[in-house]
């Protein structure tokens, strides 16, 4: 497991630093003022404020009221790359959702506590071999979007630079 922390302390400190080596966690290091490395972070927190702000009141002081909501709402929603909810992803099954309790759902009993855990093991492999597959298959589609859009850039021979007296000049290269 990659844990990418921020530069805070509370995760600079030895305990977290030993924690994480006794639970084999590799930490990264982020260095600040490069947003591409929380991009992911950014993306959702930019989505939750897209969200919220369609419910929250003028004055914003009920946004907190209205997030667990949204983030059940997020959870139990089918992503578009991998075609599974968060919700699948993690607990190996979809969220009970109060429509489940009015209109029905069928019960999943376990018959032992042994044969569930073997079922959410092979669940939860099969799940995520799916997601890397259905991510995969993304991440070449987006390339090759990438690439068509792409042009070549050709050059000319010529070099435009300024002398010494500041004037603009012209020199052709050689080849």
């Amino acid at each position: 497991m990659i844990l990418h922390p921020d530069q805070s302390t509370n995760f600079k400190s030895a305990l977290f630093t030993e924690l994480c080596k006794f639970l084999g966690i590799l930490k990264t290091r982020k260095t600040a003022l490069h947003p591409e490395f929380d991009g992911m972070v950014k993306r959702f927190n930019q989505t939750i404020l897209n969200h919220l702000s369609l419910f929250v009141s003028r004055n914003q002081t009920d946004w907190d009221t209205h997030l667990p909501l949204f983030l059940l709402a997020y959870r139990s929603t089918e992503q578009e790359v991998t075609g599974l909810t968060p919700a699948e992803m993690l607990f190996g099954q979809t969220l009970r959702l109060p429509c489940d309790i009015l209109f029905g759902r069928p019960s999943e009993t376990p018959s032992s506590p042994n044969k569930y855990m073997k079922n959410l093991e092979a669940r939860l492999e099969s799940i995520h071999a799916f997601a890397r597959e259905r991510i995969k298959l993304a991440s070449e589609q987006m390339k090759t979007r990438y690439e068509s859009r792409a042009t070549d850039h050709h050059f000319k021979d010529r070099v435009h630079f300024k002398d010494y007296q500041g004037l603009l000049r012209t020199k052709k290269t050689k080849k």
